[in-house]
């Protein structure tokens, strides 16, 4: 998997363009900047937007031709953004770490999605926010229809919303919603596709 992310992220363009997603661009403007972390992160285009509106950004990802242009891009934005490469099962950060974490078409084989989310719930702070979006499962006969419109063609790599609320129970659901995207996102995600769309805060701990 990493062969293939370094193999698209090494070519000349941005796959994905250099603007934020838009549903990602929209709504983290509604949160109070602190420390994010961005996992698959890819070349760096939602983390530098986070960094411009003040958040201190940590993104990680596979792919080390993505770390080389998301800090290109950070440098053109006048910005900085901490690049982590690596499998994010095996990174490993401090309980409450961060202030949000955002999946945003953060798809993970089925047999890591699960721990991965128990992961990732360990390292936000209690009363943080999880923003994400991803494609939903029914996203197949979209891209059967048009494959440039991305996506993974494995059914269980994609999402729903009982999936989430078993993911993290522990959580206050500020948004869930399941809907058709029109998708202008660089070469890779092109057209109309199913999408998830789930912003979520972490409950906090009451010490009794």
């Amino acid at each position: 998997m990493k062969e293939f992310w370094d193999d698209r992220y090494s070519e000349h363009d941005y796959a994905y363009g250099t603007e934020p997603n838009v549903f990602f661009g929209e709504h983290l403007r509604n949160f109070v900047p602190g420390s994010i972390l961005l996992p698959a992160d890819g070349e760096g285009r939602n983390g530098v937007f986070a960094a411009g509106l003040g958040w201190k950004v940590t993104s990680a990802d596979l792919s080390k031709e993505g770390k080389t242009k998301a800090l290109a891009l950070a440098r053109s934005a006048g910005t900085y953004i901490d690049y982590i490469v690596g499998d994010m099962e095996k990174l490993a950060f401090q309980p409450a770490s961060f202030d949000a974490i955002a999946l945003i078409n953060a798809h993970f084989a089925a047999n890591k999605k699960y721990a991965i989310h128990q992961q990732l719930d360990q390292y936000l702070k209690p009363g943080g926010i999880l923003l994400l979006e991803a494609f939903r499962k029914d996203h197949l006969r979209h891209h059967e229809v048009n494959p440039q419109v991305g996506g993974p063609r494995e059914l269980n790599m994609l999402y729903s919303g009982e999936e989430l609320k078993l993911a993290f129970p522990g959580y206050q659901i500020l948004l869930l919603e399941e809907t058709t995207a029109a998708l202008e996102e660089g070469k890779y995600h092109r057209g109309t596709g199913a999408v998830i769309r789930f912003i979520a805060r972490k409950n906090l701990q009451i010490n009794i």
